[in-house]
């Protein structure tokens, strides 16, 4: 599939001594190597429209991990896009929080940077999320949309801990049933996907914000949705099983009460977020709706 020629606006420089740790704001995700490797045949999202977003490759000691969409104006990822890896799940929180310094400046040197001690310049408060936007709020916790849990690779974990990465997500809801969503999901293509799974998770926003110094800072989320896509998968996992593969979706209310995940069709997710978003009736979230290459000739496809 041919995508509009990008170009980046930014050269990746790292720290001598210390790994490479880089988040570039980019043009198009399919001309960085290896960042659209995160994206199902290399194709992001179809139909968000995206002029005032920003597109960011993370990268971490000199690789691609994930890619994201950004809103700088709300101060969150629209979505960020992910590949699974396999993993036992166990959760780590000892790595340090990020910011990206390019969403502020052109002559950005490219590195994620860990969030310094004291002071930070204001320019970065304008473009994205920083600490103190959590510090004071009890009802929200950050929440990853790629989850360290879904990755193995402690670079790959490292990456995710990045503000960039992250939305403000009611405690209850974090901690009861998207992180039980999280695990279900871990498990399901831990155990059935056979080859590589690729996984979107996003928000909506109703226009509630984190306010601070009496001022909007941080876009809260309406819904928190999610959907993987994996063509390669187990044929004789049971029906149950089956019936969420090659693709599957969820989509979740992040709320105190009345919070359940609710697994549905990628199609069904679609039709729910064009009237959510900003996007057109274009909007698809795999190219060719994530269909399993079939072994027989098109022909034959009648006796299926």
């Amino acid at each position: 599939m041919h995508l509009a020629p990008g170009f980046l606006l930014f050269i990746l420089v790292g720290f001598q001594g210390a790994p490479r740790v880089a988040a570039t704001v980019v043009e198009d995700f399919n001309h960085v190597e290896r960042c659209k490797d995160s994206l199902y045949m290399g194709t992001p999202p179809r139909g968000i429209i995206d002029f005032k977003l920003k597109k960011i490759c993370q990268r971490y000691a000199d690789k691609p991990r994930y890619v994201t969409l950004y809103d700088p104006h709300k101060r969150i990822p629209v979505y960020s896009a992910y590949t699974f890896k396999k993993t036992e799940g166990d959760r780590r929180v000892d790595y340090p929080w990020m910011y990206e310094p390019q969403l502020a400046e052109i002559d950005g040197n490219g590195n994620m940077m860990p969030f310094p001690q004291g002071y930070l310049h204001m320019k970065f408060e304008d473009s994205q999320a920083v600490l103190d936007d959590y510090s004071d709020v009890v009802l929200y916790e950050r929440g990853h949309l790629n989850p360290d849990q879904h990755q193995s690779d402690p670079h790959d974990r490292a990456a995710t801990y990045t503000l960039t990465n992250v939305v403000p997500e009611i405690r209850e809801f974090n901690i009861g049933p998207w992180r039980e969503h999280e695990e279900r999901i871990r498990v399901r293509l831990n155990n059935f996907c056979r080859g590589t799974a690729y996984i979107v998770t996003g928000v909506t926003t109703a226009g509630h914000m984190i306010r601070r110094n009496n001022q909007d800072r941080v876009g809260i989320p309406e819904d928190v949705w999610s959907a993987y896509c994996c063509t390669e998968y187990d044929r004789n996992a049971p029906h149950d099983v089956r019936i969420r593969f090659p693709s599957h979706a969820s989509l979740a209310k992040n709320a105190k009460e009345s919070n359940a995940v609710h697994e549905m069709t990628v199609q069904d997710l679609e039709n729910y977020l064009k009237n959510k978003m900003d996007v057109d009736q274009n909007l698809q979230m795999f190219y060719d709706n994530c269909i399993s290459p079939s072994p027989l000739p098109q022909y034959l496809h009648h006796t299926i």
